[in-house]
């Protein structure tokens, strides 16, 4: 059995996009309060309209390298964001249809062009990478870039709004088709092998979607979404799009068994939602991308056929949290394992909090699990990660890994393969970045990550230990502007704050909190 698919753990961002984000003063973010403070007494309804999605820039935060203070407050005043259906704003979501906590945090611009409203965001990382093994994986080190970038832009339509969403990548020109180093790493294939200790790159077209919602009634909203490239609703937002696997220049070890299915060839959803809960369903193409990594993998002699299908549901309890569970068929998505079919379940809590005075720590805990056509046992994966930004400067990283692969999985021949053995693997990553500057709308970090891994007896020989080591150092590029949203005193479906004024909210220490969302 051929297991493959694994995206890539982190992201496109040419860095040298963009040029003006720059952050708001603490008198800026202090004007802005007051005039919250004097729409709260005109009502809830309309601040829930008006102020629902507007972006807080961190006043904790140290003002970027070379910002001035008129061009701050230009800024602070030219970010106002409109809110969605039932008030939520577009920053609470996350990749393809999923959502975050409305307390997590964002590194995005967001500008508007007449009616449009216009978001830009990205990451890039710059890396050196070696993973200790005496197995060849042709070539245990290697300089490679890993990035996404991402545009989006939104505008009222009829009754609803409609959403534009576009997401590249350059992995496949600063990676190469062949991927990078990565131990214990499997899914998809190259040049008709399985990939193997390694991170197949992620394709060039990451994501092209047209989304619509509309409100049904004031606490209740439809949304479609289609996608000739896209993510269906499966799994927890995909791991480059999570704050807390954000720092973290590398994938995860169960991709394949969690949110593999985020870059799609063909993705129709629909769902229903309140301010606090999501219900969707989704036919899509579950074929894995091929090796070409620069075009869309359209069944040529067919189309496109959305022969596999799954459904979710989402619930965001608190600005804090977010739960899902999830559930799809894959329909022979494998290259190199035509016949065999796929059930695949996930659960996740990912959970936002403030830090400090001026940080923010993240963490997620995923479980997926895939159960072959050709078999009756389940393959499980658990992935529990963490982000902590201590202070806006330095921001330390942690993940635990538990995975189930076979021997065709990690490409084992021999009596391993003959058998049909099954691996328990697991692994322990830390890492820390450091910011370095902020200029032009871009923030610069350089950073390191360790990851111990942890084999069996069976696979020492191969692997020559049972605990193989891995490493990056790497610079980070990313926009330099935070922002973060919380919920509204009030609003149905959302809770945490209830017990503080809009004013007090915003005022917290190291987190200036708009009313309505979050990101």
């Amino acid at each position: 059995m051929q297991f493959t698919r694994v995206r890539v753990a982190a992201a496109l961002g040419t860095a040298l996009l963009l040029t003006t984000t720059l952050r708001a003063q603490d008198s800026a973010v202090a004007a802005r309060d007051s005039t919250d403070a004097n729409a709260t007494q005109t009502g809830i309804s309309g601040m829930a309209h008006d102020a629902a999605a507007m972006p807080a820039t961190d006043p904790g935060r140290h003002p970027p390298v070379g910002a001035t203070n008129d061009a701050q407050t230009h800024h602070a005043h030219q970010m106002t964001m409109q809110a969605g259906p039932l008030g939520i704003p577009m920053t609470r979501m996350g990749s393809g249809t999923s959502w975050l906590p409305d307390a997590a945090p964002m590194h995005a611009i967001h500008l508007m062009a007449g009616e449009w409203q216009l978001m830009l965001h990205y990451v890039a990382f710059a890396t050196y990478d070696h993973q200790g093994s005496d197995r060849p994986i042709d070539g245990s080190a290697q300089v490679n870039g890993t990035d996404w970038f991402m545009g989006m832009a939104q505008h009222r339509l009829g009754p609803g709004r409609v959403t534009l969403r576009g997401m590249l990548s350059t992995e496949p020109f600063t990676v190469g088709k062949g991927g990078y180093p990565l131990l214990l790493q499997t899914g998809e294939a190259y040049r008709g092998q399985p990939l193997h200790d390694r991170q197949h790159p992620h394709d060039l077209f990451m994501e092209l979607a047209t989304g619509y919602d509309v409100p049904v009634t004031r606490s209740l909203a439809i949304q479609l979404y289609a996608a000739p490239v896209g993510e269906p609703a499966l799994g927890p937002v995909a791991f480059p799009h999570r704050p807390s696997a954000a720092g973290d220049p590398f994938a995860v070890l169960g991709h394949h068994w969690q949110d593999a299915t985020h870059i799609s060839f063909g993705v129709l959803t629909a769902g229903l939602y309140t301010r606090a809960v999501k219900v969707e369903g989704s036919v899509f193409n579950g074929r894995e991308p091929d090796d070409d990594r620069t075009d869309i993998d359209f069944d040529v002699p067919h189309g496109v056929t959305l022969d596999s299908y799954a459904g979710r549901i989402t619930v965001n309890p608190a600005p804090a949290w977010s739960v899902s569970a999830s559930y799809g068929y894959l329909r022979r998505p494998e290259q190199l394992a035509p016949s065999v079919s796929q059930h695949r379940v996930s659960g996740s809590v990912l959970v936002d909090r403030p830090f400090g005075a001026a940080g923010q720590w993240s963490t997620a805990l995923v479980y997926g699990a895939n159960l072959y056509s050709n078999s009756s046992r389940l393959s499980n994966s658990v992935d529990l990660e963490t982000t902590v930004d201590l202070d806006g400067w330095n921001t330390l990283f942690g993940r635990a890994e538990y995975v189930t692969k076979d021997a065709a999985d990690l490409a084992l021949g021999g009596a391993l393969l003959a058998r049909l053995a099954r691996f328990d693997l697991g692994a322990a990553t830390l890492g820390y970045t450091r910011a370095l500057v902020r200029a032009a709308g871009i923030a610069v970090g350089a950073g390191g990550v360790l990851t111990l891994t942890t084999i069996p007896s069976a696979l020492a020989t191969p692997y020559g230990t049972r605990t193989p080591v891995g490493f990056g150092i790497f610079l980070r590029f990313r926009p330099a502007e935070r922002h973060t949203m919380g919920p509204m005193s009030g609003m149905s479906g959302m809770s945490g704050m209830s017990g503080m004024s809009p004013v007090a909210r915003e005022a917290r220490p190291a987190r200036a909190i708009a009313l309505g969302g979050r990101s």
